[in-house]
């Protein structure tokens, strides 16, 4: 079973991301490992350039998000972990993947439309092709398993059938991968505004937990978190109890619990308060760690390009061959 994902560089990680990606990521290579494979996780830069990017920041946030992965436990000799540009391949299987795109199926894509509609200048081709480079991404080595956030389900759909439909015409040369989704954590929402993901871009900062916030900021986001009115509060996992639910949500992963034991845990609360500070603790709790690690590797630049130099060796060790299959199957380039 061999894995593949991939994270934006863009703005700084928060706990949706940290929770809905980068756990998932780090128990991916031990499972990859235990089933005799690999699992690669990539930092999609070239993903980043769909929207207006400055070059410095680019860099730099590269780094940062290769820093926090790090971090959290991506262990480079037990997984393949890349920097997407170093990895020539993506672009170029992504070209061929466009010839058995439909068009009609980009326009139909609801990340497109939200990201279009929020541009104020250029509303760039690479915005509408998106989709096709990430699967690109996913198909260049032939990974069984994308773990991704439940917003992007309608991209791995589509990389599905760009697969079934290149195999159908030329043979059965790519895998078909399968969507993993988090049981616990697939989507979480802002602490100000439970019905809206969590997200860099909210309209209040309050609402967003950064992976770098220090302790005493998390517990103050959360204690002002939104729940309802219920009088007397009931801490319960209801659709009706967004706020409350969400709170509940992020408990449960933080703990590494299932929902109905983090709610089992708060039968004896004696109101949201106990909620709100039971999931800052475990929130401080499980990023901690991370955030000191983050400091050490953030500040050896050098170490993290020779780390996504050794994995783009490894990378195209399996990328190379898939590409060449490709080209065989399509009839371009040499004969082989």
């Amino acid at each position: 079973m061999r894995i593949f994902s991939g994270i934006q560089p863009t703005g700084r990680k928060h706990l949706g991301n940290y929770i809905g990606a980068i756990l998932q990521y780090v128990e991916g290579q031990q499972r990859a490992a235990d089933a005799g494979d690999v699992a690669i996780y990539c930092v999609v830069d070239l993903h980043a350039m769909t929207v207006p990017w400055q070059p410095a920041e680019m860099r730099e946030r590269v780094y940062d998000t290769a820093a926090i992965l790090l971090a959290a436990g991506l262990d480079p000799e037990r997984c393949v972990f890349i920097r997407q540009s170093d990895v020539h391949e993506h672009t170029e299987l992504a070209w061929y993947m466009g010839a058995v795109t439909a068009h009609g199926d980009l326009n139909r894509m609801h990340q497109f439309k939200e990201k279009s509609a929020k541009q104020r200048d250029l509303v760039s081709a690479d915005l509408f092709t998106y989709p096709v480079l990430m699967a690109a991404d996913v198909l260049a080595y032939r990974a069984h398993e994308v773990p991704v956030g439940d917003d992007q389900r309608q991209h791995v759909e589509l990389m599905r059938d760009v697969a079934q439909r290149f195999n159908e015409r030329f043979g059965e040369v790519l895998v078909v991968p399968e969507l993993r989704i988090p049981e616990v954590g697939a989507r979480i929402m802002d602490l100000q505004n439970p019905t809206s993901k969590m997200s860099t871009t909210a309209d209040s900062p309050e609402g967003t937990v950064f992976v770098l916030d220090d302790a005493k900021t998390v517990e103050k986001k959360f204690k002002r978190a939104v729940t309802d009115s219920d009088d007397p509060p009931r801490i319960a996992r209801d659709p009706s109890k967004p706020g409350v639910s969400n709170l509940i949500d992020i408990l449960a992963a933080a703990r590494g619990s299932s929902f109905a034991e983090a709610e089992a845990s708060l039968a004896d609360a004696r109101g949201y308060g106990d909620l709100k500070a039971a999931t800052a603790d475990a929130v401080n709790a499980m990023l901690e760690p991370v955030r000191e690690r983050y400091t050490a590797l953030r500040a050896d630049e050098d170490a993290l390009e020779a780390i996504f130099a050794a994995g783009a060796e490894k990378a195209r060790a399996i990328t190379q061959p898939v590409l060449a299959d490709v080209r065989q199957a399509i009839g371009v380039g040499s004969r082989g």
